[in-house]
């Protein structure tokens, strides 16, 4: 399996992840959006923090489910922990170094309506 180097922009917080760049989704939610989020669900046991998690700092709202972690020098969030799935670890796929996520295949999220998209991708 591959393996990636990302981080932030400043390059405070910096990751490595391993796998198949796969099954990717684009959310529509109020943060999705504004953050640009291309999410990439992986297990734990193939993402490594390269550097201290002292810059990384945590926001929650809503239903204070999901974690979403950001560089608190440049405010980019390069990974997380989702609503959809709080036992992954949840990338965004465009703080990969090298990777062009404008022709990866995305499938949409209705994270605007996130308990009847849930109850869909359930059945």
């Amino acid at each position: 399996m591959p393996t990636y180097q990302g981080g932030c922009h400043c390059g405070e917080i910096r990751f490595e992840v391993t796998g198949e760049i796969k099954d990717l989704d684009v959310c529509n939610c109020s943060i999705c959006s504004m953050t640009a989020y291309i999410h990439w669900h992986v297990e734990p046991e193939y993402f490594s923090l390269q550097t201290s998690p002292s810059s990384i700092r945590n926001y929650k709202f809503g239903t204070m489910t999901s974690d979403n972690q950001f560089c608190e020098i440049c405010g980019i969030s390069p990974f997380r922990r989702s609503r959809s799935a709080p036992e992954l670890i949840d990338i965004n796929v465009r703080c990969l170094d090298g990777v062009d996520a404008t022709v990866l295949p995305v499938s949409h999220f209705d994270g605007q309506n996130w308990e009847e998209e849930m109850k869909r991708d359930s059945n």
